[in-house]
């Protein structure tokens, strides 16, 4: 019994027969499912980009994932401690994590049953699932871009796709449909529910993000600064023009190819996408910043 994965109900989800036992789960435990595919949709455009410019390329092999290539920062207090959130009533569950090697299977087989018939067992890589969402968190603010073998989840399939107007190369209209189904996803996720499950579990992301390279590092708080500087990203009254470079297409606009890894990602996924992915980021950041420790309002 993968009790670890319930959320608010005091039943809980039969990991090995898939058994939903209590549908109020669905929500809480959902929330990864959330997570991992809006990094697919920021990952997956400027992926596919460069896959349209290397047709041929091989496929990319298994690696093992690599540790922060950035020199861990001092001990610095922590910004936004977890115990902060607005988790909503504690979970009822008392069954201990399972080891972060461990926990694949439990995750896994928690969103294959709890995803409302979504098959998200074909967008998920399989190994290091927690690991890969936190490598792949923790690049979004920097930008060296995202190595595919690191994301938790499979880029959309089909082609990236550009228009022509006015003589001039843009990001197509097409691209918004090719992520149909991780917008469902995104959209039917309870932002109290997922921060409730995110509390319940956070040992697990604290593990991986200081062995990615901050031993002395707080994950929430670098979670923080990913949804910030995501909805930070501009929101183009046009589609961006881009433009061919030896192997990828990059931003005309100067301004717009300086943007971060994860805000320059969210231009292409559409305006559309991107205003409900905002959306959605903001009501996750409210919860995890609900309770202001200084008393004053949530920042």
């Amino acid at each position: 019994m993968n009790e670890w994965c319930a959320g608010k109900s005091n039943q809980t989800f039969d990991g090995t027969t898939g058994e939903i036992v209590a549908k109020q789960q669905a929500s809480a435990v959902s929330w990864i499912a959330a997570v991992v595919v809006v990094i697919a949709i920021v990952a997956g455009g400027v992926y596919l980009a460069r896959k349209a410019m290397h047709a041929g390329a091989p496929a990319p092999t298994t690696r093992v994932l690599p540790t922060s290539t950035e020199t861990a920062p001092a001990s610095t207090p922590v910004q936004h401690p977890i115990e902060q959130a607005q988790a909503g009533p504690a979970t009822a569950s008392t069954a201990a994590l399972p080891a972060l090697d461990d926990s694949d299977d439990g995750v896994a087989s928690a969103l294959a049953a709890l995803a409302g018939g979504s098959d998200l067992s074909s967008l998920l890589v399989s190994q290091q699932l927690i690991t890969r969402i936190v490598t792949t968190i923790d690049a979004l603010p920097r930008h060296d871009g995202l190595g595919t073998f690191t994301l938790p989840a499979h880029v959309p399939k089909g082609a990236f796709a550009v228009d022509e107007v006015d003589g001039a190369t843009v990001i197509g209209a097409g691209n918004s449909a090719r992520y149909a189904p991780y917008m469902q996803v995104v959209d039917a996720t309870d932002p109290q529910a997922l921060v409730a499950w995110y509390a319940r579990a956070y040992p697990l992301f604290q593990q991986a993000y200081r062995q990615l390279g901050y031993p002395k590092g707080y994950f929430n708080d670098r979670l923080i600064v990913v949804i910030d500087d995501l909805l930070a990203a501009p929101e183009p009254a046009q589609p961006p023009v881009v433009v061919r470079s030896k192997t990828f297409y990059v931003h005309a606009d100067p301004v717009l190819e300086s943007l971060s890894t994860g805000q320059k990602l969210l231009l292409r996924v559409g305006s559309a996408n991107e205003a409900r992915i905002k959306a959605k980021l903001r009501a996750i950041r409210m919860q995890l910043v609900a309770k202001d420790p200084h008393g004053g309002r949530n920042d």
